[in-house]
C-alpha cells in the first residue's frame, strides 16, 4: 500500500481528483539527485501534464502554489525539478512555494 492509496481512502481522499495523482513505482530514497535526475526525469512529463491541464481550466491564471519537503528526494529533488519546469513553462506567473523541512 503506497501513500497515495492511503490518500485516496483517507477521510480527505474524496479532495483529490484521481486523474491529477501521479505516482512511480519507487521513490528517491532520501536522494536529491534520484528525485531531479532519475525517478523525477521519469514522470516529469505525467506530472506537468496534470498541471497544464489544471492550468488550461482556469479563466484568469494567477500563479502556482508549490509545497515541497526539503528532506529526502522526492520532495526537494523532483520538487525542485517541478518548480524549474514551471517556471520554465509560465514564466510570467506567480510562483509561491512552501519549503518544509
Amino acid at each position: 500500500v503506497g501513500v497515495l492509496d492511503v490518500i485516496r481512502r483517507g477521510n480527505l481522499g474524496g479532495l483529490f481528483k484521481p486523474s491529477n495523482l501521479v505516482a512511480g513505482t519507487s521513490g528517491a530514497g532520501n536522494n536529491w539527485a534520484k528525485g531531479h535526475y532519475t525517478e523525477g526525469a521519469e514522470l516529469i512529463d505525467a506530472v506537468m501534464d496534470v498541471g497544464r491541464r489544471e492550468a488550461e481550466s482556469c479563466d484568469t491564471l494567477q500563479g502556482f502554489q508549490v509545497t515541497q519537503s526539503l528532506g529526502g528526494g522526492t520532495g526537494s529533488g523532483m520538487g525542485t525539478l517541478l518548480i524549474s519546469k514551471v517556471r520554465e513553462e509560465y514564466p510570467d506567473r506567480i510562483m509561491a512555494t512552501y519549503s518544509i523541512f
